[in-house]
C-alpha cells in the first residue's frame, strides 16, 4: 500500500478519535446534569388560608432538584401545629418565613410581627369608608374634637391627622382579603401599629371621633397637614383672626394752673402777692 495513503488514514483516524472524545464528554455532562440529586421537601397539599394552623392532612412532599430554597422545611414535625402567615397554594413548598414561630398558634395573633401591636378601632359605615376597608389596605387615621385650653375656644371643633400609612390587619372577624373584593360592613377594624401609636389610638378613641381615610398602598409619603378648625370652613381656609381686646384708657390729668408771684415794695416795706393764671384779667 502506498505510504502516503497510510499517513492520510492515520491522520483521519486520530481526528475521528478526538471528535468522538469531545462528543462523549459533552453528552455525558448533559446526561449528568439531567440526573441531579433531588431532595424531598414539604409542600401544601391544598390551598391553605392565612391564619390557619397546619395539620398533617395539609402537607405533602415534593422533590426539588439542585439547591433548596432558603428556609425550606423537610420534616413534618417542624411544620405541624404552626400558623400560616400568608396564603399557601397547592404544591407550594413550605418556607420558614411563611409560617409563625413554633408555639405561637394561628389566627390574628400569629400574624402580628415582633414589636408591633394590633389596635382595635370601632367603626361605622362612614368611619369604615362604607365597608371598603379590608385586610392589607393602608389608611390614615383622622381625629376630630374640641382641643383643650381657652386659646382654641374661638376656633371650634378641629380635625387633625393622627396617624398615616397604617396597615389594616383585620376587618371584623376576617384577617384576609375577600377573593371577590366585595365590601362588607364591619364594626371593628384592627390596625397594625407600634406601642406608642397604640397609646395614641386608645386615648383618641375615648376623647375624640375617629375616621379612617383610604390611601394608595404605593403612596408611602408622610405629609404634615396643620389641621383644620371649624372656623376655617367659613374663612376660605384662612385661620381666623384673633379678636381685638379693647384697652382701657386712663383719662389725662387736668393741667395744673400756673401761679404768679408778685413782689411789691412800698418804701422799705416789701410785700408779696400770689395769684393763678387768669386772675390777672380780673
Amino acid at each position: 500500500m502506498n505510504r502516503r495513503l497510510l499517513n492520510i488514514l492515520l491522520i483521519a483516524f486520530v481526528i475521528a478519535a478526538g471528535c468522538s472524545y469531545i462528543v462523549f464528554r459533552l453528552v455525558g455532562s448533559r446526561l449528568s446534569a439531567t440526573h441531579q440529586t433531588t431532595t424531598h421537601v414539604l409542600a401544601a397539599a391544598t390551598d391553605i388560608k392565612l391564619g390557619s394552623v397546619l395539620r398533617d392532612v395539609d402537607l405533602t412532599t415534593i422533590e426539588i432538584a439542585g439547591t433548596l430554597p432558603k428556609g425550606a422545611i423537610v420534616k413534618k414535625e417542624d411544620a405541624i401545629g404552626r400558623g400560616v402567615l400568608s396564603n399557601l397554594y397547592l404544591g407550594e413548598p413550605l418556607l420558614e418565613s411563611r409560617l409563625a414561630a413554633p408555639g405561637s398558634g394561628g389566627g390574628l395573633a400569629a400574624t402580628i410581627p415582633q414589636g408591633m401591636r394590633a389596635s382595635a378601632v370601632k367603626v361605622n359605615d362612614v368611619v369604615g369608608v362604607a365597608g371598603f376597608v379590608t385586610p392589607g389596605m393602608r389608611v390614615d387615621v383622622l381625629i376630630s374634637g374640641n382641643p383643650p385650653g381657652a386659646a382654641n375656644a374661638t376656633q371650634g371643633t378641629m380635625v387633625k391627622t393622627l396617624l398615616q400609612n397604617i396597615e389594616v390587619l383585620s376587618a371584623g372577624t376576617d384577617i384576609q382579603r375577600d377573593a371577590e373584593g366585595k365590601p362588607q360592613q364591619v364594626q371593628v377594624v384592627n390596625l397594625l401599629v407600634t406601642p406608642q401609636q397604640a397609646e395614641l389610638l386608645s386615648l383618641a378613641s375615648n376623647e375624640t371621633h375617629i375616621q379612617l381615610v383610604l390611601r394608595n398602598p404605593l403612596d408611602t409619603k408622610l405629609d404634615k397637614p396643620p389641621g383644620t378648625a371649624m372656623a376655617q370652613l367659613f374663612t376660605d381656609g384662612a385661620p381666623p383672626k384673633a379678636p381685638v381686646v379693647g384697652r382701657r384708657t386712663t383719662p389725662a390729668a387736668a393741667p395744673t394752673s400756673r401761679v404768679y408771684l408778685v413782689e411789691v415794695f412800698n418804701g422799705s416795706k416789701k410785700t408779696e402777692a400770689k395769684f393763678a393764671a387768669g386772675e390777672e384779667k380780673q
